[in-house]
This record gives C-alpha cells, structure tokens and sequence, in this order.
C-alpha cells in the first residue's frame, strides 16, 4: 500500500519540477549561461579568469555597471529609460574631486557632498518626469548631453586624487580581523558560511510562506537544488577571495561589500515594500494602477532620484578606482546597466524584471570583457561580441512570449 502511494507521489514531484522549471526557464536560463560563459572563458584563457587576483579585479572593475543596473532596472521596470547615468558619472565624479584637491575638503565630506549632488539631480530628472510630463528618454538625453557638457567644463583635461584614503575604497579590503587560516583569510571564509546559511534560510522560509497562505510551493527538490547550487558557488567564490592577496592585504575587497549591501537594500525596496509593488503595478499596466490609486507621479520621482543616488556611488567607485577624475569618465556606462538589465531578463515593454538578474547580467557582461580582455581582443570587437549577445538576450525574451501567447 505505501509502495503503491509512494509511486504517484514521486511522479507527481517529477512533474513539479519539470513544470516549475520550465516557468522560470529564462531566469534558470541567464544562471546557466553564465556558468556556460565562466567555463568557456576559463577554458579560452588557459586559466586566468578565475586566479584570485583576477577575480578581485572582475568585481572591482564591474562594480560601477552592478551599482548603476540596481537603479536601471527599477527605471525599465516602470517603463522608463536613463541615458545619464555615465555623463552624471563624470560630472559627480569631477564635483567630488574639485572638493578634495582644489578646495582641501576632507575624503568623507567629499563624498557625502557627491552623494547629495546625486540626489539633487534625481530631483531635478524626476521633475521633468513626474510633474511636467516630459518622456524619461528625452529627459535624460538632454541631461546626457547637460552633464557631460558641466564634466568638460569643472574638470578640464583631469584631477588626479592624492587621497590614499579615498582611493582605497576601489583597491583595499575588509580588515583581517580573524587572521589567516592558514593560506587563507579568516573573515571572508566566515562571511561564506554566513552567506550559505542566509541563502538557505531564505529559500527554506520563502517556501514554507507561499504555503502558509494556501498557494502550491515549488518542489522541495528544486529547492534543495538551488541550495546546493548556490553553496558550490558561494565555497568556490570564498575560496578565490580568502586566498587573494598576500599577509598583508587580502580577502574582502569593500568594493564588494558596498555593491552587496546595495544590492540587498534595493532588493528588498523593490521585493518588499509598497513603493516596489507600485514599481511593478506601474510597469505592467499604468492606466490601471491609475485607477486603483496609486500616485504614479510620486513613483516615477522616486524612481529618478533613486537613480540620481546611485550615479553618485557609482561616481564614487570609479573615481576612487581610477584615482583622477576625467571629462570622458562613465563614457557608456548607461549602455553597460542597460544591456545588463536586459541580458539579466528585464522585459523590454515593462512590468517585469529582478535586481538579482541585473547582477547576473552585469556578471555576463564582466566576464565577456574581461575574458576577451586577457585573450588581447581588440575593443572594437569586444563592443561588437557584447552587442550581439544584448540583441540575442532581447531576441530571446520576445520570442518566449510570443510562444507563451
């Protein structure tokens, strides 16, 4: 009899399974590219891509385009698009160094300036936006175009930054507080078994509320897939980042201390609160979210200052990484949050889209150009090979649509 009960049950979780996966193929799909794309490139680079030191630089050189797609993809999800976030990121840029060498103000000041600055141009966007009426396209093309011309003229050719302080927060790491472990970093092994138990803490507990509520959980067995997954992953990124470095400096790089915690704030705005339900409800269909009362005005303003906000960290990495601030800095940026909102499943029209997959998709693009980068290929070739994988990515999305229709 147990036998006999057992059987169904077991293809009934096949099925599940199958169905479940099948659901979410594109978000499992951009997972499984990048690995596909991280094997290729480790393959094509004789085993460069994942030394230590060149993972850390990985991270390092991409934060920008993981800081910017945080916003991005809130500002697509609404059905807007911002084109200045690279020329914000030269004029920010060019305001925080002016402060620390041509006025001696100090590095924290500097920066809580820039941040402000960030800020206030989020406001002045959103106004365009939210209560004049003006399309978030042409309203960031002109600050495109205002931006850079304002870069060109504070900052001139460059201002180099002297500060060791400030440029430490792109090249430095989390203090060695537990020691070495042997050739490893002691603080970044604990901060990888922290992470294995909060992924799987949370995949646990988002399961057992969808049950709560009444709603049919995914599979235990994908769950547990996912967790395992996810903590091969998590132990094999540790074990890069612990072994970084030398005795005296390795580990933990801030910078990807400050694009984690970004990364889960915003998260968690855009998951669980209201203004994020409001960022969904807007995307999918505006004229109904009208009529049930939300205030899209005030959402598409806070979207633009959001955006403001997180141009000015993204100012403040790449100033600190580059260490001189230039009128040409951020050339591209927006293409770059753009396409990494994209390839990380972004829906073109609106409505849909996750913080966690614009960080897959700015990975790709990281990996793309630093592999490609180590095999000497030449930048005209980079652009084209990251063109055609956006176009294939968007291709992608509207063809599983047109299907699913």
């Amino acid at each position: 009899m147990s036998a006999a009960t057992a059987t169904p049950a077991k293809k009934e979780e096949k099925v599940g399974l199958l169905a479940t996966v099948a659901n979410n193929a594109r978000q499992y799909g951009i997972v499984g590219a990048l690995l596909v794309i991280v094997v290729a490139f480790q393959i094509l680079t004789g085993g460069v891509l994942l030394k230590p030191n060149s993972f850390v630089s990985l991270i390092q050189q991409n934060a920008y385009v993981i800081i910017l797609a945080i916003g991005m993809v809130m500002v697509i999800i609404a059905t807007h698009i911002d084109l200045s976030v690279g020329s914000l990121v030269a004029f920010i840029g060019g305001v925080c160094a002016l402060l620390m060498e041509r006025q001696g103000v100090n590095w924290m000041v500097a920066i809580l300036v820039a941040l402000i600055v960030g800020l206030i141009v989020g406001v002045w966007q959103g106004f365009w936006v939210a209560v004049v009426g003006i399309p978030g396209f042409i309203t960031t093309l002109a600050g495109m175009l205002i931006f850079r011309g304002l870069a060109t003229v504070i900052v001139g050719e460059s201002v180099p930054i002297t500060s060791l302080e400030f440029r430490g927060i792109a090249r430095n790491y989390l203090p060695n507080v537990l020691g070495w472990w042997g050739p490893f970093d002691g603080l970044t092994i604990v901060l990888g078994i922290l992470c294995i138990a909060a992924f799987a803490w949370s995949q646990l507990r988002k399961r057992a509320r969808v049950a709560k509520v009444g709603l049919v959980p995914e599979p235990m067995s994908l769950t547990i897939l996912k967790i395992v997954i996810a903590t091969i992953v998590i132990i094999f990124v540790t074990y890069l980042l612990a072994s970084s470095g030398n005795s005296d400096q390795g580990g933990t790089p801030i910078m990807l201390v400050i694009v984690g915690v970004l990364v889960f704030i915003y998260n968690f705005i855009l998951t669980k609160t209201v203004f994020g339900r409001h960022v969904y409800a807007v995307g999918g269909n505006r004229k109904a979210a009208i009529l049930s009362g939300i205030n899209t005005r005030r959402v598409d303003f806070l979207l633009f200052v959001h955006m403001g906000f997180l141009s000015a960290v993204a100012a403040v990495c790449m100033l600190s990484r580059l260490a001189s601030a230039t009128a040409q800095a951020g050339m591209e940026f927006e293409m770059d949050a753009i396409a990494a909102c994209f390839i990380g499943g972004t829906a073109v029209t609106g409505g849909i889209g996750t913080i966690p997959g614009a960080v897959v998709g700015a990975f790709v693009m990281g990996v793309i150009n630093q592999g490609l980068s180590i095999m000497g290929v030449d930048t005209a070739v980079v652009k084209t090979i990251k063109g055609l994988v956006l176009l294939l990515a968007v291709a992608v999305d509207i063809m599983s649509k047109k299907k699913k229709s």
